[in-house]
């Protein structure tokens, strides 16, 4: 299993603009046959900030993932184009 989170930060006035990508991103990811988990949140206290959890089944569905229609449209066409920043941290599961 891969998992990872994708913490991004944008400015507060993007922020419902934002929502309406991820909404429909997850609505979509969700729906992906190797998408195990993909749950965004807005950190609290943060309003700016969104954390992306995902876990796929093998790294096969992650690449297909990120060769979507939907990631395009809502990822890279969306997100990506009102980052100021973004990390991504890979995960071990210990149990």
């Amino acid at each position: 299993m891969i998992s990872f989170t994708v913490r991004m930060t944008f400015r507060e006035e993007d922020h419902d603009d934002i929502t309406h990508h991820l909404r429909e991103l997850t609505r979509l990811t969700r729906q992906e046959p190797g998408c195990i988990s993909y749950i965004p949140h807005w950190v609290d206290g943060e309003t700016h900030t969104v954390l992306i959890y995902e876990q796929y089944k093998t790294e096969a569905d992650v690449e297909f993932h990120r060769n979507t229609a939907h990631f395009a449209a809502h990822a890279i066409g969306g997100l990506y184009q009102k980052q100021l920043a973004r990390h991504v941290e890979y995960l071990t599961a210990i149990a």
